[in-house]
């Protein structure tokens, strides 16, 4: 099967296996073999398959009647919460939701996702596109759980992230706490005493991530989940809420339900002071990662049915 995405981003091609930067899409594209191409692009070839992610900016590229010239199937992937399109101006929205009902598939980060498209469009092919990690640059086997130290938190102190949250029921177990600075980082964050780091590519991030005892990410924007998915790789226990899909899958004991930050805190304190506990959930983490998210995983699940459809 030939498969195309088109997003956003300008280049044209393949993404090596290799590749330093392998965010979730990137990933995607890898295990899929799939080309890249920008939303606008004009083609001169065909596809079995071409799928298109919004632009958080400009959902108006996305055109799927036109694609449909190009890839004899035409899926949408979700960008964001399924409830982001709808702080666009009203004629983008009803554009998004045209797009939705005449793309062949309509593809999701998480099951409860999938019940939302399925419930606002009422269309019959509604799929999980898992979030998945080429693990090809990284090499962690030799770290062993006295290698860490900190919790990290998943993210700046606005809305979107839930940091605030984070921060306060990181605090009360200890004062060394970090953070990626990412692009919605407030001023005045780092003289709370959190460590902000800089923008670094993936492999650069894995790398950081991997010293670190706790994951803690009380965000209640629910996406892609690929803070819980590079924890799980490490080992590294991380709290966070049920809704995505690799939060619950792979760190079940520590997972709890939207805005409960009272159970969160009585997890993280057993998390910090019973070290059997903890090695517990370091261990069986890594063990549902090998499950349910690894490469040969995507490849018999999702990869397999796009083949038979």
């Amino acid at each position: 099967m030939k498969i195309a995405f088109f997003t956003e981003m300008g280049f044209k091609g393949k993404i090596p296996r290799n590749h330093k930067n392998m965010r979730t899409e990137f990933a995607w594209m890898v295990a899929l073999d799939a080309d890249h191409y920008h939303l606008q692009d004009q083609l001169n070839q065909k596809y079995d398959l071409g799928i298109a992610i919004n632009s958080k900016k400009h959902p108006e590229w996305v055109d799927v009647k036109r694609l449909k010239n190009y890839c004899s199937k035409v899926a949408v992937m979700q960008e964001g919460p399924f409830w982001l399109f709808q702080d666009y101006e009203l004629p983008k929205q009803i554009h998004y939701f045209n797009n939705l009902t005449e793309a062949d598939i309509i593809l999701a980060h998480n099951e409860q996702d999938k019940k939302y498209y399925q419930g606002l469009t009422n269309h019959k092919d509604v799929r999980v596109l898992p979030s998945l990690m080429i693990e090809d640059p990284l090499d962690f086997s030799k770290l062993t759980f006295d290698d860490r130290e900190g919790i990290m938190v998943g993210g700046n102190m606005v809305s979107w992230y839930g940091g605030f949250d984070s921060f306060i029921l990181s605090s009360s177990v200890t004062d060394k706490i970090s953070s990626p600075k990412m692009g919605r980082a407030i001023e005045g964050e780092e003289q709370l005493g959190i460590n902000q780091l800089p923008y670094m590519q993936w492999d650069e991030w894995i790398k950081a991530l991997s010293n670190y005892k706790i994951g803690v990410h009380l965000m209640r924007t629910h996406a892609a989940g690929t803070f819980a998915l590079n924890c799980s790789y490490l080992g590294i226990p991380c709290i966070g809420y049920e809704g995505l899909d690799t939060q619950r899958t792979l760190h079940p004991n520590l997972t709890v339900k939207d805005g409960d930050l009272n159970q969160a805190r009585t997890i993280l304190d057993k998390l910090w002071d019973d070290v059997d506990f903890y090695k517990e959930n370091s261990i069986l983490t890594k063990q549902l990662y090998k499950k349910n998210y690894h490469e040969d995983i995507f490849n018999s699940t999702f990869k397999k049915q796009l083949e038979i459809s």
